[in-house]
């Protein structure tokens, strides 16, 4: 009988969808805030210091606003071309990530409520259904053991791409792992959504954070202060 109680509580959890609380909106909120926020604060640095008028200085505030973003665009390539490995690694990690992550509940969603549709398909080996953190683990796992056996820090951004995919697909399913069951679309699958915007949130977090002490690398160690000793000597030879 239990069997049969958890089968037709599972096949009612299956009936009634995913439910978002609002722990997710927050953390999903938190997540989007974070990356809305550094691609917004580069956007108004650029308009301000780039060709574009300003709000105020044009009544065509659209066409200021398309100036300003071509622009933005035009510097986020030049940056990406002259940024370190490291940012252009994370920044590789965290497009992958986040692209990933809403491809592959989209694509869910239509298997769900459309059947297969195109290439969006489940997929079968025998009667086993391979679910989307198998190949995702696959990715990771060949993504970071190329970086760990090669060494070479000129390949990291590269191999950034699929080790973002590999961690989003995993995460994804992440519910399904902890709790070995099929809940991906129950209401315990929704620890999978929490988990991955906490995943956002944090690695937005480090990028942003990583732009930040690069300015304050520019402004402050390009003019560094005297040393010490420096300031003694000077003091010293200025009384004498």
């Amino acid at each position: 009988m239990s069997i049969v109680h958890h089968a037709l509580r599972l096949a009612r959890a299956r009936r009634s969808g995913l439910r978002v609380d609002r722990k997710t909106w927050a953390l999903g909120a938190t997540a989007l805030g974070t990356t809305g926020v550094l691609i917004a604060g580069e956007l108004a640095r650029v308009w301000a210091r780039g060709s574009a008028p300003l709000p105020r200085e044009t009544h065509d505030v659209i066409g200021a606003a398309e100036e300003a973003a071509r622009e933005a665009v035009s510097v986020a390539r030049a940056g990406y071309r002259t940024g370190s490995t490291r940012e252009n690694a994370l920044l590789n990690l965290l497009g992958s990530f986040t692209l990933t992550f809403a491809g592959t509940r989209v694509s869910t969603f239509v298997i769900r409520r459309r059947g297969p549709f195109g290439p969006i398909r489940n997929y079968r080996i025998g009667r086993r259904h391979i679910h989307h953190f198998v190949p995702g683990i696959v990715f990771a796992f060949l993504a970071g053991g190329i970086a760990i056996v090669t060494r070479n820090q000129k390949l990291d951004p590269w191999l950034a791409v699929p080790f973002g995919v590999g961690v989003a697909l995993t995460l994804d399913e992440s519910a399904m792992l902890l709790e070995l069951d099929d809940v991906y679309w129950t209401e315990r699958g929704i620890v999978s959504v929490q988990i991955t915007f906490g995943t956002l949130a944090l690695v937005s977090s480090v990028a942003l954070a990583l732009r930040m002490l690069r300015r304050g690398e520019r402004e402050v160690l390009e003019h560094p202060f005297p040393r010490t000793g420096e300031m003694t000597w000077t003091a010293t030879a200025a009384t004498s």
